[in-house]
């Protein structure tokens, strides 16, 4: 961990505060179908209502913190969301016998557990940004961490107390919020966006919300390139788990995926280093091999047909998250100058589309003929995705924050 040693001890605990958070998280979603299904005694289709509900209210949230950022300010946002997703979080245990309730309480913590990451991402892009990129994918490495962590525990959780995951989750939502009380209050005006936060109250950065959206060179293909990818990800939750499931294996199987997944996240940053370094430089080009990762692991899945394959499968996939994941807020911070927040909002609202719709239409698709064609359909999606990231790229070659008529 000798890496951790170049950055300056707020960095630390920064990592440290989103670490903790991430795992609070993953303690819950996970149990939500179970937890709909087994305590509440509701069907499979209620489940997944329930997630339809809460991945909408998580859409709405992206797109309306970035568009808020400026307007009511960096503190009170990313504050505000995180202690109104402890309070929904709280309340869960019990309002869940009222089942209308329930629903608009889940829509209500995808809303707030989400309106603080465009306010975050940003924040980190402005205090922190000779080295942003790179700091975008160790927070991104300390959250898939926490996930892991929070994951594993969900089970042994689950076993004692669906209730006392929902409230541990509560908790580290609000002290996340305390941190970022004490973190922000100690910023100096200058530092951190706070300053940009206050800069404008009528706009982002006195542009017009129309203005920014008519900057559809700067988000639109990025975004959708994002969507697209996000739609062919769904084969794992509604292609390879059923498959694997109806040929007989164990169920443990699946879930080691995903345990390759988080340890690959980690392991597997040398050549993911490599990668940035020797072909894909540029948050562009990194957006670019991520779908071509993806693609390359869907192919795999239709050639091999078996188990093997949807391990390497997931190494490559692996690969393509790692690649994605800190490439898109970082482009946009280097390229958006204060509007970044906003953007940042759009374009995760815009690719969380793709995580609502794909689940639908794999799962119909794969009841009527099984896995092949899924991932005939994810490849497809791949495909699409690299024409997207590499119009994206096209059209924004060269281009600075100011030439978008943003400022710099």
């Amino acid at each position: 961990m000798r890496w951790l040693d170049t950055y300056p001890k707020e960095v630390k605990v920064f990592l440290l505060a989103s670490l903790v958070n991430a795992t609070g998280s993953a303690l819950m979603w996970p149990l939500t179908t179970m937890y709909v299904f087994d305590e509440l005694g509701r069907t499979m289709a209620n489940a997944g209502f329930v997630i339809l509900i809460q991945s909408l209210g998580g859409i709405f949230g992206q797109l309306l913190g970035g568009a808020l950022y400026h307007r009511v300010g960096v503190k009170k946002l990313i504050i505000g969301s995180l202690a109104l997703n402890a309070a929904g979080l709280f309340a869960l245990p019990f309002i869940s016998a009222y089942w209308v309730v329930f629903i608009c309480a889940m829509g209500w913590i995808g809303l707030f557990s989400s309106l603080s990451l465009p306010a975050i991402q940003a924040f980190v892009g402005f205090r922190f940004a000779e080295r942003r990129a790179e700091l975008f994918n160790v927070i991104y490495v300390a959250n898939n961490i926490g996930v892991a962590i929070g994951t594993a525990l969900s089970g042994f959780l689950a076993d004692f107390s669906y209730h006392l995951s929902f409230v541990l989750n509560g908790v580290t939502s609000a002290a996340f919020a305390v941190f970022f009380w004490f973190y922000l209050s100690k910023a100096e005006p200058e530092q951190g966006g706070v300053h940009l936060a206050k800069r404008s109250r009528t706009g982002q950065t006195g542009t017009s919300t129309w203005a920014l959206l008519g900057n559809v060179r700067l988000y639109l293909f990025m975004s959708l390139g994002v969507l697209f990818l996000l739609f062919g990800n769904s084969i794992w939750n509604t292609g390879v788990s059923p498959y694997i499931i109806s040929e007989g294996m164990e169920k443990r199987m699946y879930g080691l995926l995903w345990t390759l997944n988080g340890v690959l996240i980690f392991v597997g940053q040398p050549f993911t280093t490599w990668v940035k370094r020797t072909m894909a430089r540029t948050s562009n080009a990194q957006m670019t091999a991520s779908a071509v990762f993806y693609g390359m692991a869907y192919l795999v899945m239709i050639t091999m047909y078996n188990y093997p394959g949807m391990v390497l499968a997931m190494v490559l996939a692996t690969f393509g998250e790692m690649l994605i994941s800190p490439a898109t807020p970082a482009f946009i911070s280097e390229h958006a100058g204060g509007a970044a927040p906003f953007y940042i909002g759009l374009s995760g609202g815009i690719g969380a589309v793709g995580r609502v719709i794909g689940p639908y239409a794999m799962g119909v698709m794969y009841d009527h003929q099984g896995l092949i064609p899924v991932a005939w359909l994810a490849t497809a999606m791949a495909g699409v995705a690299v024409i997207g990231f590499l119009v994206h790229g096209a059209m924004n070659r060269g281009r600075e924050a100011k030439e978008y008529g943003l400022d710099a």
